[in-house]
């Protein structure tokens, strides 16, 4: 008898303790959808804040290089895994600059996926490559779907959306100019056929073998034709004269990575970028939008052609490793942590901001002669937040609107819809986060549901051969009310940046 009332009572307890896990848990779920929709209505507050008569006269955005179809697939879905081909454990060491046979592709592929790390790669063999979209057509004809792809068209999509006048240099078949607005005027003659791109992708949480991916990204795999020649270079520069653009976008140049050109082609064509931008206007702002990379001569290349004559730079957490590992160190960073610490990340941007800025300073004495520039905003997007570095007293304004702008398109583009619903939207973001990792220079900031974007001053010393500079800077840093179940991520760079740029002229 005495052993069944302990029995009885050990029941109670257990459901009682279960009764209280569950009450605990929705208390939780409820206290985080609140703090969500107090977010969002925050954003949203700011980003109405921006009120422009653009009905007279549109801002004007100009962008160069390229287009493409792109070709979305489940990578899961697509890539059959095999432990014969594929270790349990991948390291950098399975990462190749291209992909020259399945073996390469599946481990790649592997490698970044459980790093939950966008990834572009080029399969020069355009057999092979024909091969995989022949397969992809036939046996998942029902799963596929097509889109315009290329960095250009996309972000001058996102511009046309927010009331921009949009100049695109690309070169395009019919069938893919009817995917363009009309509002949109095309640099470029027409062709017979684009080139395509294979975008694998893949949701957080997906298993692929034994790895399991920590977030939503994609795996690009091209085997372009036109776009690493920049081929749509020369039909820009004859409309952009007369344009007379506020903003000038360069895109599309990672078409240009590990590319097999004849000797000196690749630097000429860059030499024309260079020769394009310089003969702007001083009063258009240069914007140059990084991707992926891994040859490291082409990013030597965009370090003295490109980045010493643009006024902005825009990049997702791995490019901006990459970038810091090739100015600090003359190496390439492969994927990088795919939730990185706001602390980290400001510091990594603070970095290429002091290099940037301490080559500019350096040469002052022939800025006028070369038409350098000095890099003045840093857009830095991430599943978790965007921050945004700008100049005080530049050409870019409305830092804290911008970022809020980019936080709200990241959630609306891979959620796929306008209207966002508290309880489509997860916070990765921490409720408070460092400055730096320095712990001299750091503060730590607490985010405000209700002023959901915080925004401080900093000065920079820039170091010189001659003397110290001291730059004023403001920084932004937005949470994303990150898409619980993506539905698009291929594109989601462009649109973010676009939007936050979009905001700031």
């Amino acid at each position: 008898m005495a052993l069944l009332k302990y029995m009885s009572l050990i029941t109670t307890c257990s459901v009682f303790a279960a009764l209280i896990s569950i009450v605990w848990q929705a208390f939780l779920s409820l206290k985080q959808l609140n703090k969500v929709t107090q977010i969002l209505t925050s954003l949203l507050a700011i980003e109405s804040q921006l009120k422009r008569p653009w009905d007279a006269k549109p801002p004007k955005v100009a962008l160069g290089y390229g287009a493409c179809s792109d070709l979305v697939i489940s990578g899961t879905a697509f890539l059959n895994y095999s432990s014969a081909i594929v270790p349990d454990e991948l390291g950098p060491e399975f990462t190749v600059d291209e992909i020259n046979d399945e073996a390469e592709l599946l481990q790649t592929f592997g490698y970044y996926f459980q790093n939950g790390a966008a990834a572009e790669r080029s399969m020069p063999n355009p057999y092979l490559f024909r091969k995989l979209i022949q397969i992809a057509k036939k046996q998942h004809r029902d799963s596929i779907q097509w889109f315009i792809g290329g960095n250009a068209p996309l972000m001058g999509i996102r511009f046309d959306k927010e009331g921009w006048n949009v100049l695109l240099g690309a070169r395009m078949s019919h069938k893919l100019r009817r995917l363009i607005p009309n509002s949109i005027k095309i640099a470029g003659d027409q062709i017979e056929e684009d080139d395509i791109h294979m975008i694998l992708e893949y949701k957080a949480g997906e298993t692929w073998g034994p790895f399991t991916a920590p977030r939503a990204n994609r795996y690009i795999l091209h085997n372009d034709q036109n776009n690493p020649h920049l081929n749509s270079l020369e039909h820009l520069q004859k409309s952009v004269k007369d344009y007379q653009p506020d903003l000038f976008v360069i895109s599309g140049i990672q078409m240009m990575d590990s590319y097999k050109f004849e000797v000196g082609i690749r630097e000429e064509r860059l030499l024309k970028v260079n020769k394009q931008i310089n003969e702007l206007s001083p009063n258009t702002q240069i914007h140059f939008e990084m991707a992926s990379y891994v040859e490291i001569e082409l990013l030597q290349q965009l370090r003295k052609y490109i980045l010493p004559y643009v006024d902005s730079l825009g990049m997702n957490e791995q490019e901006l490793e990459n970038l810091v590992q090739v100015m600090e160190h003359g190496r390439t960073s492969f994927a990088s942590d795919s939730n990185p610490r706001v602390g980290a990340t400001l510091d990594h941007m603070r970095s290429v901001f002091s290099i940037l800025a301490k080559d500019y300073y350096q040469n002052a004495s022939s800025v006028i002669k070369t038409k350098r520039r000095m890099v003045t905003r840093i857009h830095l997007h991430t599943l978790a937040f965007q921050a945004m570095l700008t100049v005080k007293d530049s050409a870019w304004k409305n830092s804290k609107i911008g970022a809020a702008k980019a936080s709200l398109v990241a959630h609306r583009y891979v959620c796929q819809t306008q209207m966002i619903n508290p309880e489509s939207a997860t916070l990765i973001m921490d409720d408070s986060f460092s400055t730096s990792l320095d712990p001299l220079k750091a503060q730590r900031i607490l985010l405000d549901p209700q002023n959901a974007v915080p925004c401080w001053s900093e000065t920079l010393r820039i170091e010189t051969s001659t003397a110290p500079r001291d730059v004023e800077i403001e920084i932004c840093v937005a949470p994303v009310l990150v898409c619980r179940v993506a539905k698009k991520t291929a594109g989601a760079g462009d649109n973010i940046s676009a939007a936050g740029l979009s905001q700031q002229l």
